[in-house]
C-alpha cells in the first residue's frame, strides 16, 4: 500500500465530515424521506425568476464564470448601498469560513466559538491546526460577552458568533452586539454569521458599519433565497480585509449559473418577502405541534425550530431515530444542554402534516 506524505495536521485528523446528509440516510434505507425537514433548506424553492434566469443562461455554460463575480458584487453593492470593494463572493458561507481561517490561522493559534454551534467552522479551524476554545451557551443563546472575554484572556485571533443562531434558532439584539464590540481586543476579528438574517426580526439587525475593521459578516443565498444547491454566499467587511481573500480563494469557485441565480434572487425581493411570511406561518405550525404533544418549542428567528423533548439527550436521540424510521428527516444538536432538543425545519404543508401525524406515534412508543 502506497504511503502518502500527508501533513502532520492531516494525519492527526479523523476522516469525517461535519454532517450526515439526507441522501446518505436515504441510501442506507433504500427509500426517500416522506418529509425532508432536517437540513434547514428553503422548501419553497427559489423565485421563478431565478429558474428563468438559469434556463436563459444555460446555453453559456460552456464559458468559464467571471472570477471576480463583478455583476453580482455590483448588485449587492447597490442593494446595501456600499462599495463593491466591501464584498467577497464565495461558494457559500462554508467556503468563505474556510478561506478566512486559512488567511488568519496558523498551527497553535487560538479561536473562540460556542460549544454546539456550527460545526463546519470548527472543521476548518482543525484543518489548519488552530486551537478551538468553546464557550457554553446561556439560556439557549450564544453568549457573546463570554466569547469576547475568553478571546481577550487567551489572545484569540477569531471569535465566531451566529445571529440568528444555528442550531437553536435564538437571536441576540443587534444593539447588544454593537455595544459588546467595544470589548473585543484590537487584534481579534469577530465573525458574524448571518445565514438566517432574512428571517430575523428587526431587533436582531446590527447597525455595524461595513468598514468596521473589527467584524466580517457572512450571508448566503442558500436559506431564504432558496438556492442552496448553487453554493453561493458572500462576506461584508472592510476593503483591507476583503482584498486579502484574492490571495487564496478559488477564483473559479462560483459557477456562471450560480452567479446568474444569485443576481436574479436578489432582484426579486417580493418573492423573498413572501417566503419569509410563509416561513413564519410554518414556524407557528411547528410550535403548535410541539405544544399539543406536551413539548416546548424554543422561539425561533430562522426557518427551523428547536423542540425541547423534555428529557435528556438519550430521549431526544430516540425521538429523532423514531422519526427517521418513519421516513421523516430531522436533526438534533449533539452537545449538552442543547442535545435535549430536535431541530425541525419548516417544510411544505404536506411535510408539516406528516410530522404532526408521526410525532405523537413516536412519542407514544417512548413514554
Amino acid at each position: 500500500m502506497k504511503s502518502y506524505r500527508l501533513t502532520k495536521i492531516i494525519k492527526s485528523l479523523p476522516a469525517s465530515i461535519p454532517f450526515v446528509s439526507p441522501e446518505e440516510h436515504e441510501r442506507d434505507v433504500g427509500q426517500q424521506f416522506l418529509a425532508r425537514i432536517g437540513a434547514n433548506e428553503n422548501c419553497y424553492g427559489p423565485s421563478p425568476k431565478v429558474l428563468e434566469a438559469i434556463i436563459n443562461s444555460s446555453h453559456d455554460v460552456w464559458k468559464y464564470p467571471d472570477p471576480t463575480a463583478h455583476t453580482l458584487k455590483k448588485e449587492l453593492a447597490k442593494f446595501y448601498n456600499i462599495s463593491d470593494k466591501n464584498i467577497i463572493v464565495g461558494e457559500g458561507i462554508d467556503a468563505l469560513l474556510g478561506y478566512l481561517v486559512r488567511l488568519l490561522i496558523q498551527v497553535g493559534d487560538t479561536v473562540v466559538t460556542s460549544n454546539g454551534s456550527y460545526p463546519t467552522f470548527n472543521y476548518h479551524v482543525a484543518g489548519f491546526g488552530g486551537k478551538l476554545l468553546k464557550c457554553d451557551y446561556r439560556d439557549d443563546k450564544e453568549d457573546l460577552r463570554l466569547l469576547i472575554d475568553t478571546a481577550a484572556q487567551t489572545k484569540a485571533k477569531l471569535v465566531y458568533f451566529s445571529n440568528p443562531n444555528n442550531p437553536m434558532g435564538t437571536w441576540t439584539r443587534g444593539e447588544k452586539i454593537l455595544s459588546l464590540l467595544d470589548n473585543l481586543p484590537n487584534d481579534c476579528l469577530l465573525i458574524l454569521d448571518e445565514a438566517y438574517a432574512e428571517f430575523a426580526p428587526n431587533e436582531a439587525k446590527t447597525q455595524i458599519s461595513v468598514d468596521d475593521p473589527r467584524v466580517i459578516r457572512f450571508r448566503t443565498f442558500s436559506k431564504a433565497y432558496g438556492i442552496a444547491g448553487a453554493r453561493i454566499g458572500y462576506g461584508l467587511a472592510s476593503p483591507d480585509l476583503i482584498i486579502e481573500f484574492d490571495k487564496i480563494r478559488n477564483h473559479f469557485g462560483n459557477s456562471l449559473l450560480s452567479q446568474v441565480a444569485a443576481i436574479a434572487a436578489l432582484e426579486d425581493q417580493n418573492y423573498l418577502s413572501d417566503v419569509v411570511k410563509k416561513t413564519a406561518v410554518g414556524r407557528e405550525k411547528l410550535y403548535e405541534t410541539a405544544k399539543k404533544n406536551g413539548l416546548s418549542a424554543i422561539p425561533s428567528a430562522t426557518n427551523f425550530v428547536a423542540i425541547d423533548c423534555g428529557k435528556d439527550s438519550s430521549f431526544a436521540v430516540q425521538v429523532m431515530n423514531g422519526l427517521l424510521e418513519a421516513n421523516v428527516f430531522v436533526r438534533k444538536p449533539v452537545v449538552a444542554p442543547l442535545d435535549r432538543t430536535i431541530r425541525v425545519s419548516v417544510g411544505r404543508d404536506d411535510e408539516l402534516d406528516i410530522f404532526d401525524n408521526v410525532l405523537p406515534k413516536v412519542l407514544k412508543t417512548l413514554r
